[in-house]
């Protein structure tokens, strides 16, 4: 077992604590958090560790796990790394380019491993679709959220949309060759919706849609591929798969055939891929635990983490150039 140890014991801090005090791969040490007072309070609630001395806490375990606001990413990162500590990091990885691009250099130096939050990747859905998702030329994605106070001081593009953009950059191998894109701020003042065109260089268009403005939450992908379009429910965690097979020479009563101008006729096959439920956070922190044990790949690695960062804030400096050109004063 790994002993752990946890730096911000917010929303989503609560739920990594309760987890890796689970896990049969992490003995947690403790946690620190600047709200002493919160601190305190866990610590009497529920038995963890309370460190009021981060340095202390570093000092007593072999990976940090960093669920702070993202502006204070990289110093949490740096410090862990210097260490000689592995980490995991909530995503976005870090504010700027420029602190990701360091946290990685440090931890090449320090030879230490590094792992991104991008929660999606360990949905049940999207693990049992991934095998069928080839060279999809065409992804329509709407992630939508019903209005929560809470998360409006975070542009929903590193909030919500960033998730997106991890799973689209996952799947498509190719470099990202233009981006569009455009955003309204209806409640708050970063926008509340924003969607994205990103075209590849291979042809591959992805348009991502992200809203927290929503009358009801929808987390939907659709990937279209030669002769197959895959659906993924992210929040339902259900998918379908329909494909486009040569039709059989002797066609059955039930066998749905159709037939294009050309006079081609293509079988269409309802495929449903079996899902494991899982608990994904609790995934995606163990995967960090056996990278490290067995010395293989990183699952979300801080490269991978640093280029959906990119993307989200080329989205950000589009919609905010275009809202800036209709602001009226």
């Amino acid at each position: 077992m790994l002993k752990a140890g946890l730096v911000g014991a917010g929303h989503l801090g609560k739920i990594h604590l309760k987890l890796l005090d689970q896990s049969s791969k992490y003995e947690l040490v403790g946690f620190h958090d600047i709200d002493v007072e919160n601190g305190r309070r866990l610590e009497a609630e529920f038995g963890y560790k309370f460190f009021d001395n981060f340095e202390e806490l570093l000092a007593s375990i072999e990976i940090l796990d960093i669920v702070t606001p993202t502006f204070a990413h990289f110093e949490y990162a740096k410090k862990a790394i210097i260490s000689g500590k592995h980490f995991f990091i909530e995503k976005p990885i870090t504010n700027t380019l420029a602190e990701a691009e360091e946290i990685i250099k440090l931890s090449k130096e320090f030879k230490v491993k590094g792992q991104v939050g991008h929660v999606e990747r360990f949905n049940p859905a999207f693990i049992a679709c991934k095998p069928y998702i080839i060279n999809p030329m065409f992804l329509e994605i709407h992630r939508l959220a019903e209005f929560n106070p809470r998360g409006t001081d975070v542009p929903v593009v590193l909030d919500l949309m960033i998730h997106d953009l991890d799973i689209v950059l996952s799947v498509i191998q190719s470099k990202v060759k233009e981006i569009h894109a455009s955003g309204v701020a209806v409640v708050s003042k970063t926008p509340d919706i924003a969607n994205a065109r990103i075209e590849f260089e291979n042809g591959c268009v992805a348009n991502v849609t992200t809203s927290r403005i929503s009358m009801k939450n929808m987390r939907k992908s659709r990937f279209f591929q030669k002769d197959a379009y895959i659906s993924i429910d992210f929040l339902a965690k259900k998918a379908e798969i329909i494909k486009m097979n040569k039709a059989p020479e002797k066609e059955q009563p039930f066998d749905m055939i159709i037939e294009n101008a050309e006079g081609e006729k293509k079988q269409i096959i309802f495929q449903y891929p079996e899902i494991h439920n899982n608990n994904a956070i609790l995934d995606e922190l163990e995967s960090l635990a056996d990278s490290i044990e067995h010395q293989t790949p990183i699952k979300v690695s801080l490269t991978q983490g640093k280029e959906a960062l990119r993307i989200a804030l080329e989205v950000m400096r589009q919609i905010e150039h275009k809202l800036s050109l209709n602001k009226v004063d």
